[in-house]
């Protein structure tokens, strides 16, 4: 199961999980804190980037560099549009089947492999439990 504690502090909000990381939150006007939507965009690509890499390698094809960039815009006030999710990769010289690896691996984790973008993708239930 995994779980992280949200509370609020003096200067704003932080989610902490049970190893003890910690991410500062905020509403978008504060320096140095992430929004909840820039969360859960981080989330998305960081479960397909800890995913695509050792994908990758183990078949033989290390990316000199991996990097992706995970945009969306709001269309209504509490509803995303499209999430749009942009690798940025430096192939290994000489290595010409590594972008078709790389390709086939990071579909292949979109669509079957990201807990993630499989729970937006499929609009995993959100249960509420308020104390009496």
């Amino acid at each position: 199961m995994a779980s992280v504690h949200v509370e609020r502090t003096e200067d704003g909000y932080i989610a902490r999980n049970e190893r003890g990381a910690e991410v500062a939150m905020g509403g978008g006007d504060e320096q140095g804190v992430f929004t909840p939507v820039e969360l859960l965009l981080a989330a998305l690509g960081g479960c397909n980037i800890v995913t695509v890499e050792p994908l990758t390698a183990k078949r033989g094809h290390r990316l000199v560099r991996l990097a992706m960039t995970v945009s969306s815009e709001k269309i209504e006030p509490t509803r995303l549009g499209p999430i749009t999710v942009s690798y940025d990769v430096e192939l290994p010289e000489g290595d010409e089947k590594a972008a078709e690896v790389f390709r086939a691996v990071a579909h292949r984790v979109e669509e079957n492999h990201c807990t993630v973008s499989n729970a937006l993708r499929n609009r995993t239930e959100v249960v509420l439990e308020l104390p009496v």
